[in-house]
């Protein structure tokens, strides 16, 4: 699979098809070549046991702007699946989430990205590395 041309307006169209996306309502609040920024919005409905962030909805996040950011390497139309995630929980949030999503390298077969979760009082709340893998499309 070749690496398409980077279109913003495509990878936006794309994630607003992503049920998970929409069920959490994130908001895409950049896009750039090999990065993506995600918000979700904090829901006192759906805090952990500590009255805060679900760290699993934080570990979510993080697969979403992670891919999100693959997209913006693959292509919009890429078929692309997680193969691996890993997150470290640094601090609790009780506000909105930002993940920032860097492209580590894009690869032939894997595509890695980093990670990392803010509040938004700018506090570290979560650093995270996935692999994805992109993958041939069935005819």
């Amino acid at each position: 699979m070749t690496e398409q041309e980077f279109s913003p307006e495509a990878i936006r169209e794309r994630l607003l098809m992503i049920p998970a996306v929409r069920t959490f309502g994130y908001r895409l609040e950049e896009l750039g070549h090999g990065r993506a920024v995600l918000v979700a919005p904090y829901e006192t409905r759906l805090d952990g046991i500590f009255q805060c962030f679900h760290g699993g909805l934080l570990a979510t996040l993080a697969d979403s702007a992670g891919g999100a950011a693959v997209l913006t390497v693959a292509g919009a139309g890429a078929a692309t699946t997680t193969t691996d995630l890993n997150i470290r929980f640094l601090a609790p949030c009780r506000t909105d989430a930002r993940a920032t999503a860097r492209i580590i390298k894009a690869g032939r077969t894997l595509i890695l990205a980093e990670i990392n979760i803010h509040d938004m009082e700018g506090r570290h709340i979560a650093v995270s590395q996935a692999s994805y893998m992109r993958l041939r499309k069935s005819t």
